[in-house]
């Protein structure tokens, strides 16, 4: 708790993300009790309404509350973003840790094939697997973790490289240790200070890709509140009721500068 206080008070970056990324975890947890109409309701005010004191964020085509749908829109982001960084952070301290360990010739082929599939874009393969897999909230939080797994791994790989020449390590297998209890439970737990950052830095590329595959149409399918899905339905709106468009924009970009402060003031933490 000391560190942590340290921490927050040596690095107001990593304070400010925190206040931003918990003003929208506290809201979309309390959703039903903060949001003043129904995220789906149409016709609850006049179409297109602008911003006012009935309507603080405005209203969309079908006459929708915007500042209530884009308080239940964090519900889905702030679901799937930690959920898919948590499956891509496993899988890819498990690669990372197995190149890292064998070294040699599986070391080489483990990330000549993460190479390969890092050369196409983040976005590209989500789509191509949803394309195929369907859309769905859990097949994208497995997708989004899939295509982040290469990513953590070169990082745990990278961090695991100078851990597993210590002395620490050579006793473990001197005690007759197995080559994944040292891997997990002597490596791992020495890495974790990497891992925190690049976990935290993929949250806020989860939340990005969340949202554009919404935008897509090959993420959570209108008419839930999600606010790629909200970008996307309102974009025609652009000219006429531009509010609709930029409420859900902004409420996307405000969850990635968060978590990109805390992965700073983190980084910021470990050099110290």
């Amino acid at each position: 708790m000391r560190s942590l206080t340290r921490s927050l008070t040596v690095s107001p970056g990593l304070t400010i993300g925190l206040l931003m990324v918990m003003v929208w975890v506290v809201t979309a947890a309390f959703a039903p009790w903060v949001a003043p109409h129904e995220p789906t309701a149409m016709g609850v005010g006049p179409q297109t309404a602008a911003p006012s004191w009935g309507y603080w964020f405005g209203t969309d085509q079908y006459g929708r509350d915007i500042l209530s749908r884009v308080i239940y829109g964090g519900r889905y982001v702030l679901a799937i973003a930690p959920a898919s960084t948590l499956l891509g952070l496993i899988l890819g301290t498990l690669i990372g840790l197995l190149a890292a360990y064998g070294r040699g010739w599986l070391d080489e082929v483990i990330m000549r094939l993460l190479d390969a599939i890092m050369a196409f874009p983040i976005v590209v393969l989500a789509l191509l697997a949803l394309t195929v897999l369907g859309s769905s909230t859990l097949n994208v939080i497995l997708v989004i973790g899939l295509v982040f797994a290469p990513l953590i791994a070169r990082t745990a790989r990278s961090a695991a490289l100078t851990e597993v020449r210590k002395e620490y390590v050579e006793a473990a297998r001197l005690r007759g240790e197995g080559h994944w209890y040292v891997m997990v439970m002597e490596v791992a737990p020495n890495i974790r200070g990497p891992l925190m950052v690049e976990a935290t830095i993929r949250l806020g590329y989860a939340v990005f890709t969340s949202a554009t595959l919404g935008f897509l149409g090959l993420g959570v399918q209108p008419p839930a509140p999600d606010w790629g899905v909200m970008v996307s339905s309102s974009r025609s709106l652009l000219t006429t009721a531009p509010w609709a468009v930029l409420a859900p924009a902004l409420a996307i970009a405000a969850v990635v500068i968060g978590f990109s402060l805390i992965a700073d003031g983190l980084r910021d933490r470990e050099q110290q």
